[in-house]
């Protein structure tokens, strides 16, 4: 047994003074005040420290842009077509990557990982831990979601190379036709097994069916089809999380909005549809025009309209600063819980693991970080030590 002994746990749900996190085989075992200590038990005292669930960055693009390399060499965005499903981000991650070590020593445990937005349909993102050797080590869940995305990117990449999509009707355009195939394909895959049941049965008069070819492409957008993965689409003005409404309840998408960045326009449209966003980053500024709308106010106001949000920094090693995100969003209004909330809890909740992390529950992964203040005390807030299924992999300035 590991316990971390005497420290001030907080986490969305509660927040204990002088309590103690048990940790076994890699869960957390126990959060309260513990009596009966085996002598086996390596103690970490925590007096005088918070003690908060690992962090979890719902939306960035750590390691497929990677740290410290030219940009000709990144990974993120295959723009060579506007339509690339069967691309998966768990296929360019690279655990070395300068950025990992940055995320821990924030307290960042989990992250999901994304092919960029050049594309309509970008390819498969994945959640992984922020420590290990290979990805088959770190990895949560991969495919985790389905990225595509509207607005100015797209239009601008094939734009340039003159080929479709050029406007925002060919962003959707091009997203609906792929979709509209992807239906198709599932008909026809669903009538050659038909047909092979029957003709295995030996019903009569059933005839052995011609071999049915899979397409990988086709396959992935039908699991989107299907919601067995949700869809995150990348939106930023009001009119493009609009259209992206729009095509998700045509083809009944399990839609998560990312950015949002003018969610706050709609929000009262957004929480009826319960829609959710993982808008951010908070710090940001207006580097294009569909950002001209952008205000700090955004996930504070999502928030309070009922909106399901978890904040995000859309960045590589910059997704160190995912509780300075969090705190600027309350200083401009965002509850504080909730904020907390939108960077441990409802980010797991939205990345559907927060059977495994996002809180200090007993049966969790025992990801955690040991802090010298409150985690918005940006000033004070120092990161002493962070765990990762219960093993510490960063402590002071020791990786």
């Amino acid at each position: 047994m590991l316990l971390i002994q005497g420290g001030l746990v907080l986490t969305p749900e509660m927040r204990f003074e002088r309590s103690d996190v048990a940790v076994e085989r890699g869960k957390i075992a126990a959060v309260g005040a513990i009596r009966r200590i085996p002598k086996s038990a390596d103690v970490i005292d925590a007096t005088g420290r918070f003690i908060v669930p690992g962090f979890v960055e719902a939306h960035c693009h750590v390691s497929l842009f990677a740290e410290g390399i030219d940009a000709r060499h990144y990974d993120g965005n295959e723009m060579t077509d506007p339509v690339t499903p069967h691309l998966r981000a768990i296929d360019a991650i690279h655990p070395e990557d300068l950025a990992f070590a940055d995320l821990r020593r924030a307290g960042i445990t989990t992250i999901n990982t994304s092919p960029g937005s050049g594309n309509v349909i970008g390819g498969q993102t994945a959640i992984v831990k922020t420590a290990g050797r290979t990805v088959e080590e770190m990895l949560v869940r991969a495919p985790a979601a389905l990225k595509m995305a509207l607005g100015e990117n797209p239009k601008r990449v094939y734009g340039e190379q003159k080929k479709a999509p050029s406007t925002r009707m060919g962003n959707a355009g091009v997203l609906r036709e792929a979709l509209a195939r992807a239906q198709s394909y599932i008909e026809r895959k669903t009538r050659h097994e038909e047909k092979a049941a029957a003709f295995s049965k030996g019903t009569r008069g059933a005839q052995r069916p011609e071999p049915f070819e899979p397409d990988l492409r086709l396959e992935v957008l039908a699991s989107a089809l299907s919601r067995e993965i949700p869809t995150h689409i990348h939106a930023h003005r009001a009119d493009d999380i609009m259209t992206a409404i729009r095509i998700a309840e045509e083809f009944n998408l399990d839609l998560v909005l990312i950015h949002a960045t003018e969610g706050y326009k709609i929000a009262d449209i957004l929480a009826e549809k319960r829609i959710p966003c993982i808008p951010g980053p908070v710090l940001f500024s207006r580097m294009k025009l569909e950002l001209r709308g952008l205000t700090p106010r955004n996930v504070g106001l999502l928030s309070r309209a009922g909106v399901k949000v978890a904040i995000q920094t859309d960045e590589g090693s910059a997704a160190r600063y995912l509780a300075l995100n969090a705190a600027l969003a309350v200083s401009e209004g965002m509850d504080e819980a909730e904020a907390l909330r939108a960077i441990t809890l409802t980010a797991a909740e939205i990345l559907r693991i927060d059977d495994r992390v996002g809180s200090l529950e007993p049966g969790k992964d025992a990801d955690l970080a040991m802090l010298t203040a409150h985690p918005f005390d940006i000033a004070h807030a120092h990161v002493e030590r962070v765990l990762i299924d219960g093993r510490t992999v960063y402590e002071g300035d020791a990786d």
